[in-house]
């Protein structure tokens, strides 16, 4: 069976992954998190997962912001999309190629679980266009930014989805599409 690729990642009310400046703090600051459910949708998603992707911003992102004392993806087999690559540390490989390649490659591997595309337009985008992505699951967030860097690029290519599911949890919609 293939291994699938699923991007989950959570986007404001206005689309926006992160502030302008790459600040995600709106993730971290705010309490619609908290409720009488516990959000167990990204313990569902690590559960099948052994890989993740993303760009060398999301890398320092949650290295460095979200969890400069302990990295929370150390179990999985990363794979840091960058134009400068440097030495492997460990399971995280820093690696310049593009990322569609990346992907095919992964997808074919046996006995592998799936693929979790982390964030940042430039590895999305392209796997949009490429029609690499099996599984969208994004969390809707209460929050408006006005302005930040949208979950879609320009350069992402008219697609249209099926709706799977939607879930509400505390303040967070969870949708899931599939291609």
């Amino acid at each position: 069976m293939a291994r699938k690729v699923i991007l989950f990642i959570a986007e404001t009310l206005d689309g926006y992954i992160a502030e302008e400046n790459g600040n995600i703090d709106y993730l971290i600051d705010n309490d619609f998190t908290s409720g009488e459910t516990k959000d167990r949708e990204y313990e569902k998603l690590v559960k099948h997962v052994d890989t993740v992707v993303m760009g060398r911003k999301t890398y320092d992102q949650v290295a460095n912001k979200l969890s400069p004392n302990d990295y929370p993806y150390d179990s999985f087999e990363n794979y840091i999309m960058t134009r400068h690559p440097g030495d492997d540390v460990g399971n995280i490989h820093f690696i310049d190629e593009d990322v569609e390649d990346l992907i095919r490659g992964l997808k074919q591997e046996s006995s592998k679980r799936d693929i979790w595309i982390v964030g940042g337009s430039s590895v999305i985008a392209p796997l949009v266009n490429s029609d690499l992505i099996d599984v969208y699951q994004i969390g809707i967030v209460p929050i408006v930014l006005g302005k930040g860097i949208p979950l879609f690029s320009d350069k992402t290519k008219f697609k249209e989805f099926n709706l799977v599911t939607a879930k509400k949890v505390n303040g967070i919609a969870y949708l899931t599409y599939e291609k």
